[in-house]
């Protein structure tokens, strides 16, 4: 009796699914190039990427010719004091990032929804996102002309209030401040598009309704959009705490490097560029990658099961 159920509920699936892809066949067919580029310029270098971890790479012998080393790369990862400081600092750096980073955003959307005023209100949104566009290599640049010791506005203000001309970018104790700070007025404005649009679908009756119950603007913005950002918020933190070990960018970190700061702007990607890439090390260099992306996963994981003890709002 048990083997014709469980015979029947066979056949009714296999009927299922034939319907369904009668039904929904020309969607499948759609869905083919693009799973087969995943698979093709995804999947298959990474399942070869990991494999690369383990062994002793030479491009003569190709990865599948290389010999086995086991976790020779992630013991000497974890067993050099550089390794360790560099993890240390790319942490650091990320969280600092994400804390400060993270209020500004939020603000200048709250501050913009505000704004009746058309023109200024797409006046200042113009203003505020447009150093998101500058590229890296010219926001370095404009550091190092606002930071020079002779010729920097910051220098010559320091100098005309009566203090000394400081070489800023020789000082390792402020790379983190340098880098965290100019990332903040390059990406507010770029980031508070995303709150701006969550905050347009607000009903417009809950702002009335509050100002019909003598509710000021302070009391509107703590108990309606505070609340509507939510969600956004907890999403968004989600995603860069899961990005927390790769949260830096490897071309500015390296353009802003120099012999006197190196001990506070070390980081994984320049350190695996450095130790991995240009000594031809391409093993170490994935493992310690490898390292990265399973730190990163970890604490999406962590997050999100954070969020869901906290709240609704979470990424599944």
């Amino acid at each position: 009796m048990r083997l014709q159920q469980q015979s029947a509920l066979k056949a009714a699936q296999s009927n299922e699914l034939r319907k369904r892809f009668r039904r929904y066949g020309q969607l499948y067919l759609i869905l083919v190039l693009p799973l087969a580029f995943l698979v093709v310029f995804n999947y298959i270098p990474i399942f070869f990427g990991l494999i690369l971890a383990f062994k002793e790479f030479s491009p003569s012998r190709g990865i599948l010719g290389s010999p086995w080393v086991g976790f020779k790369h992630f013991v000497f990862f974890f067993s050099n004091q550089s390794s360790l400081s560099t993890v240390s600092n790319s942490l650091i750096l990320a969280l600092y990032s994400i804390a400060a980073g993270f209020l500004p955003p939020i603000v200048l959307a709250i501050s913009l929804n505000e704004i009746k005023n058309r023109f200024v209100k797409k006046t200042t949104q113009m203003v505020t996102y447009a150093p998101f566009f500058i590229s890296t290599v010219v926001m370095v640049a404009i550091i190092m002309q606002v930071l020079d010791p002779r010729t920097g506005i910051v220098n010559k203000l320091i100098v005309g209030l009566g203090g000394e001309s400081q070489n800023f970018m020789a000082k390792g104790n402020l790379f983190m401040n340098i880098y965290v700070i100019s990332g903040i007025w390059q990406a507010t404005g770029f980031n508070a598009i995303i709150y701006l649009a969550a905050l347009t679908g607000v009903d417009p009756g809950l702002y009335e309704a509050a100002s019909l119950d003598g509710a000021s603007k302070l009391q509107r913005i703590f108990h309606i959009d505070i609340p509507m950002l939510i969600p956004t918020v907890t999403v968004l933190l989600i995603l860069n705490v899961g990005q927390i070990m790769s949260a830096t960018s490897f071309e500015k970190i390296f353009l802003m490097q120099n012999p006197a700061n190196m001990g506070s702007s070390e980081v994984i990607s320049t350190y695996v560029y450095k130790i991995g890439l240009l000594s031809n090390n391409f093993g170490f260099s994935t493992a310690v990658n490898m390292f990265n992306s399973a730190v990163n996963l970890i604490m999406v994981f962590l997050a999100n099961s954070f969020a869901k003890r906290v709240g609704d709002a979470r990424l599944w």
